[in-house]
C-alpha cells in the first residue's frame, strides 16, 4: 500500500478507504514505494493507473514517468488509448498481451500498432517499439484490471468522483462531437469496473476534486 505524502507536495488527494491514513498524495511519492517494488512482469516492474475516463489519469502518469525518470529508473508508458476504440473499450486487451506485455515478460522488445484517428474514424496506425525498461506504467481505463493483477508491481486508481465533470473534461479533451460516445463510455466503464472490481484490489485508491487538478490538466483529463 502506497504511504500518504506530505502535503508539502501535494495537489492529488488520497483516500486509502482507511480514515486513518487518508492524505494527500502526488507522483513522485508514490516514487520510492515504485522503486522498492519486486518485478512481477519478467525483470519489469508494471505499474498501473487506473480509474473513470476525465479522472486526470493521463496528467497522473507523465507527471509520475517524468518523477522515475528523474529518479534515475528507466521508464516507458504505454495508454491504453493507443488500443481502445469506441466499438472495443477492452476487447483489445490480447494486443495488448502479445505485442508488450509478454515479450517484457521474457526480456524482449515489444511492438504494437497505435490505434489513430484521421477524419474521427479508428486505424491501425504508426508501430510503436517498446524496448525493456526497468518500469513500465501501462495507464488507461482497465490497465489494471482482474487478468493482470498478477503481473503489476503497483497498481493506482485515481478518480473524480463527479462524474457530470468527467465528462465535461473528457468532452474538453476529445471535442463536442464525441459527448453521445462518452456517455456511452462512461455507461459501460461504470459496468465494466462493478464487474472487474478493480478498485478494491489496488495499492492506492487516490479521489481528486477539478480544483486540484494541475494547471496543464484541464484539456488533457483521460
Amino acid at each position: 500500500m502506497a504511504e500518504a505524502a506530505s502535503e508539502s507536495d501535494a495537489g492529488w488527494p488520497l483516500g486509502t478507504g482507511n480514515p486513518a491514513a487518508d492524505g494527500m498524495i502526488s507522483p513522485p511519492d508514490l516514487v520510492p514505494a515504485i522503486r522498492d517494488a519486486a518485478p512481477r512482469l519478467g525483470a519489469v516492474r508494471l505499474v498501473a493507473i487506473d480509474g473513470p475516463s476525465g479522472s486526470g489519469k493521463t496528467v497522473f502518469a507523465h507527471a509520475l514517468v517524468a518523477a522515475l525518470r528523474a529518479d534515475g529508473l528507466v521508464t516507458a508508458l504505454v495508454p491504453t488509448d493507443d488500443f481502445a476504440t469506441w466499438d472495443e473499450p477492452v476487447q483489445w486487451w490480447p494486443r495488448l498481451v502479445d505485442g508488450v506485455l509478454e515479450p517484457m515478460r521474457r526480456g524482449e522488445s515489444g511492438r504494437y500498432r497505435r490505434v489513430e484517428w484521421p477524419g474521427g474514424e479508428p486505424v491501425l496506425g504508426s508501430w510503436v517499439d517498446v524496448v525493456p525498461p526497468e518500469v513500465l506504467v501501462l495507464e488507461g481505463v482497465s490497465s489494471a484490471r482482474r487478468a493482470v493483477a498478477g503481473s503489476l508491481s503497483l497498481a493506482v486508481w485515481l478518480e473524480l468522483p463527479d462524474a457530470a465533470a468527467r465528462l465535461e473534461a473528457a468532452v474538453a479533451r476529445d471535442g463536442a462531437a464525441t459527448r453521445p460516445h462518452l456517455r456511452r463510455w462512461q455507461a459501460f466503464e461504470d459496468r465494466w469496473f462493478a464487474a472487474d472490481d478493480t478498485r478494491s484490489r489496488v495499492d492506492a485508491v487516490i479521489v481528486r476534486t477539478p480544483e486540484l487538478l494541475p494547471p496543464d490538466a484541464a484539456n488533457s483529463a483521460e
